[in-house]
């Protein structure tokens, strides 16, 4: 996603062009409020990095909810899940793996137990662009010089650490890289 997007986990199903893709993805907390992050890259080109959240296209008939479980498990092997609500939207558009995609993204709330990750799932585009996962606190987030999706990640946390979900989907700026 050249630096600008969530990494192969998005270019994994179809996508690119003018066709929007639509995404669920997961902000997943620990029983500490970690988040769970990605790391990801440009395939052929490690130093053009990011951070993300799980998640991914969703396939067929799929609902979002389920999308976000099973892109969740495919992509850290995490499968002891309490899914929530819809937290925000986003629109983003980014080149990745020699395209441009342009994404409708959900984020769901979610929260788990189990803090061990296996990526066992990945596609093959995945397998050389994914290269890790961590559990990153808000704070920690917050003084991160990585880059990370969606850009305000650590003030979306904060403010849903503080104040606990929205009522209803907030939508976040569109993000155009």
């Amino acid at each position: 996603m050249g630096g600008a997007g969530e990494g192969a986990v998005a270019a994994a199903g179809s996508g690119g062009g003018t066709e929007v893709r639509r995404v669920a993805r997961v902000v997943l907390l620990d029983p500490d409020d970690r988040i769970l992050l990605l790391h990801g890259h440009e395939p052929g080109d490690a130093a053009d990095d990011w951070w993300f959240t799980p998640g991914g296209g969703l396939e067929g008939a799929e609902t979002h909810a389920e999308a976000a479980l099973r892109e969740l498990a495919e992509e850290t092997g995490i499968t002891e899940v309490e899914l929530g609500p819809v937290l925000w939207r986003r629109r983003c558009s980014f080149p990745f793996a020699g395209r441009r995609w342009t994404q409708d993204e959900w984020y769901f709330l979610a929260r788990t137990a189990q803090t061990a990750t296996r990526a066992e799932g990945l596609t093959e585009l995945e397998r050389r662009s994914v290269s890790g996962a961590r559990w990153w606190t808000c704070r920690e987030l917050g003084r991160a010089h990585e880059t990370v999706y969606p850009t305000r990640l650590a003030e979306l946390l904060r403010t849903l650490l503080d104040e606990g979900p929205p009522a209803r989907p907030v939508t976040l700026d569109t993000e155009i890289v």
